[in-house]
């Protein structure tokens, strides 16, 4: 939150703020930003919202705010740290000595003189004791006051407060769940399937869904040590589940004088593991009367809890429109920039002047549906959509040569993505007058979006924009198991779709070498003989049984190829093995590797902190029995075995409670 915090709050035809040359109502001199990554750079990457209009506005400096960044050891020369007008090191790279680390954030804001804190959000943007901490030392909160973080922040007395607000809730057990046993009983009682969710928890920390007893008891352990890792509370409650549903919330904003307006809809129903991977604004699900009642209902709660900043009530809708109150999130939102595409509202600025004691300048009425707005995710998908990718990124190139796109990140080419952190790249956000004009331009983004060096989800992000279910609205939160049962595994080329990408990369090669040649082009598990002739700027592929001519611009240099592919325009990354017609022979004689049987080996999938060794040496272990349990990125993944085997008297790998799993993983002999 470094470089934007001012601009105009006129609400344009095109849903964005105009920036005005003057400085507005004043409001802080300093403020310090208890957060890293994406969030604590929005500011300087949203100078105008978003880059539409190529503008590059530091409203910040024109206000005269300087701000002030704090960051762990790792993340001394991180882009926020780098960006801010101060930095300071508070600690190192595990979250619990740094970032949430309260002593040493509380010494930075007195040593730097910060009036105020923007939380961001995770870490201690929902912490109440770090919000008592502040208002202790007359330092602002950017974000409610702490009533309302610990009302909303605790799912049970949020529920029983939006009970008694007459907001539509999910029927659960309204208690602290204490025991195993008790968990199976209320579970029981309830009617499978369930919930079982952290009481202090969000952002699809602590979450199962249990359909039997069995599910229930493990459900019930994985939450509680989930919990208590990222919230410090391991309480737990039990509440229905409600099968195939939709994930819509309402943005809400209040002020300090009674003042609260519903800023719309997000729809948030494209889901893995409880987290979300693209939403849309205004949701295609909702008509003005379901969007209405859920707007009124969750002003109804803000006003219950004496709400005052941004905040997003959560609802699951069913396919009758029927909806049920999840949760309240007490800070800033993730997706919070397509509500900002939407609206014309700076959600941010709004937070600053609200934190001030300034009033709301609009009225409801004053809040419009302007186009729509897309915001993907981006960061991994691969081996069933659960385990993030780490890694250095090699290179790294945002799409930001396009109109109406915009990139909140906080990385740059040579960042680290680490263990110790949540593993998202950016949020890409695509903005047009409809939906289909916005999912046109985030399918171009994704497009000229370049990371290399770790893996990412960009291929899987441009499958579910481009699905027809998608495409027809016809999504709920469990779009991808069905769409993707065995998991994500690429996109599947067509035949013409094939011929072409061996084509450009053929015409690459010739390109590169200069002359013409008979060559090998390696796809997948395949190998294609091809004959490339050029004639001018022309290439003509004879390649699988067809014809494609290739032309274009060939920048060697660059990592995207604009191409003319059969007279349809291409924008193309590809990474192919290139072999002349002689190399391809010569391959032939090569030894093929015989794959690891990995059968009687336990590796963990990535790199993270063993918190918890289900087996002791010497134990015979069932297919399917839980060995051990990795902690990375904030969620907890149990290790199975494949088979029956024995477990050895000695393992090789870092074994034992608390250690790390090195970069090639955790191995362990059965």
């Amino acid at each position: 939150i470094f470089r934007r915090l001012s601009g105009s709050d006129a609400i344009t035809t095109a849903g964005f703020p105009k920036h005005s040359d003057t400085c507005r109502a004043p409001t802080f001199d300093k403020i310090l930003i208890a957060n890293r990554g994406e969030i604590a750079c929005r500011v300087r990457l949203l100078d105008t919202l978003i880059n539409f209009e190529h503008m590059n506005s530091h409203t910040c400096k024109k206000m005269g705010i300087q701000t002030v960044a704090v960051h762990s050891d790792v993340d001394s020369s991180a882009v926020h740290a780098k960006m801010a007008d101060e930095a300071v090191c508070v600690g190192p790279a595990p979250t619990s000595k740094s970032y949430l680390n309260m002593d040493a954030i509380m010494d930075a804001i007195r040593a730097t003189g910060a009036q105020a804190v923007h939380p961001g959000y995770g870490f201690l943007s929902e912490n109440k004791e770090f919000a008592k901490r502040l208002a202790a030392e007359g330092v602002a909160f950017i974000g409610p006051d702490t009533h309302a973080i610990q009302a909303m922040g605790d799912k049970i007395e949020s529920k029983l407060i939006a009970k008694a607000a007459k907001v539509n809730t999910i029927p659960g057990f309204d208690g602290v769940v204490e025991t195993v046993e008790e968990a199976v009983k209320i579970a029981q009682e309830i009617g499978y399937p369930v919930m079982i969710k952290a009481s202090a928890g969000g952002g699809g920390k602590g979450m199962r869904i249990s359909w039997n007893d069995e599910e229930t008891r493990e459900g019930f352990r994985f939450s509680s040590q989930e919990a208590a890792s990222s919230f410090g509370d391991d309480r737990l409650l039990i509440e229905k589940y409600i099968d195939n549903p939709r994930h819509i919330e309402i943005q809400v904003l209040a002020d300090k004088h009674g003042n609260a307006l519903w800023l719309n809809e997000r729809e948030c129903s494209i889901q893995r593991r409880n987290q979300k991977v693209v939403e849309e604004a205004p949701s295609t699900f909702l008509d003005p009367e379901t969007r209405r009642l859920m707007g009124e209902q969750a002003v109804q709660l803000a006003k219950a809890v004496q709400y005052s900043s941004a905040g997003t009530v959560e609802f699951l809708v069913d396919s009758k429109k029927n909806f049920y109150f999840l949760e309240m999130n007490t800070r800033l939102q993730v997706e919070h920039p397509i509500t900002e595409c939407i609206t014309g509202l700076d959600l941010v600025e709004q937070m600053i002047r609200v934190a001030k004691g300034y009033q709301l300048h609009h009225k409801q009425e004053d809040i419009p549906i302007n186009g729509w707005a897309i915001e993907s995710r981006v960061y991994d998908p691969y081996k069933s959509f659960g385990l993030p990718s780490i890694g250095r990124l090699s290179q790294y190139q945002e799409p930001l040569n396009l109109s109406n796109v915009r990139v909140d990140s906080g990385i740059q080419e040579g960042s680290d993505i680490s263990i110790y952190y949540d593993p998202m790249i950016s949020k890409l956000v695509t903005y047009g007058a409809t939906r289909a004009e916005a999912l046109a331009k985030m399918e171009d983004a994704l497009d000229n979006y370049v990371i290399r060096g770790v893996t990412h989800n960009i291929p899987l992000l441009r499958e579910i924009i481009t699905h027809p279910r998608f495409i027809s609205g016809d999504i709920s939160t469990n779009f991808l198991p069905e769409v993707y049962p065995d998991g994500f595994k690429g996109h599947q080329l067509e035949a013409d779709k094939r011929r072409e990408l061996l084509a450009s990369a053929a015409a690459l090669y010739i390109t590169a070498q200069l002359r013409r040649q008979h060559l090998c082009v390696e796809l997948g598990d395949g190998r294609h003989a091809m004959e490339v002739t050029k004639s001018g700027d022309v290439f003509t592929v004879e390649v699988d049984g067809g014809t494609v001519e290739v032309s274009g611009q060939w920048n060697l240099a660059s990592p995207l190829l604009p191409l003319t592919i059969n007279g349809s325009h291409r924008m193309l990354q590809f990474q192919l093995r290139v072999l002349s017609k002689l190399a391809a022979e010569l391959n032939s004689y090569m030894p093929e590797k015989v794959p690891e049987d990995t059968s009687s080996i336990l590796r963990s999938p990535m790199p993270g902190t063993i918190v918890a060794v289900s087996v002791k040496p010497g134990d015979t272990v069932a297919a399917g029995q839980e060995i051990c349990v990795i902690e990375a990125m904030k969620m907890q993944n149990s290790l199975t075995a494949v088979k029956q085997a024995k477990c050895p008297l000695q393992t090789r790998g870092d074994g034992g409670r608390g250690r790390s799993a090195g970069r090639a993983g955790i191995k362990q002999d059965l």
